[in-house]
């Protein structure tokens, strides 16, 4: 298991917890919305808009946390993380916030507390990117957008 450090911003609601796994074999932890107590936010359809969570993360080396939307929300309302996975990057150290959206025709209501995404660590790896005149063939080509069928 790693450990990501978190830093409370002043503005971070202590009543409210830290980022956490619901059920025993949960990937995502899940993530709330730091508005302010009894705070609310209404997005108007086709809004977008950057939730607080008053949260600075401490990613080791190696890993990014992938920020993703939680099912139970995208279901029951017309809310979306737009960005999805967005990823926050080891050497980011500035407020964790959700880019949150309304693909409906209503507006939806965002609370202080609400559980606005969840977030899956993972590790990752870097790449050396190199230029060439020729690529190796394979059977699929350059076929792409559904050239594989149904």
């Amino acid at each position: 298991m790693v450990t990501v450090r978190i830093k409370k911003l002043k503005h971070f609601d202590e009543s409210l917890p830290l980022p956490s796994y619901e059920t025993d074999g949960a990937a995502g932890a899940d993530i709330m919305a730091s508005l302010g107590p009894g705070e609310k936010l209404v997005l108007a359809p086709g809004e977008r808009f950057l939730i607080p969570t008053g949260l600075v993360f401490e990613i080791p080396k190696g890993f990014e946390v992938q920020v993703r939307p939680r099912s139970g929300l995208s279901y029951k309302t017309s809310l979306m993380v737009l960005n999805s996975p967005g990823t926050i990057d080891s050497d980011y150290r500035g407020e964790v916030k959700i880019i949150m959206g309304n693909l409906g025709n209503k507006d939806e209501i965002i609370s202080h507390g609400d559980r606005v995404a969840q977030l899956v660590v993972v590790p990752v790896m870097q790449a050396n990117f190199s230029a060439t005149d020729s690529l190796s063939e394979t059977k699929r080509g350059s076929g792409g957008f559904g050239s594989t069928g149904r």
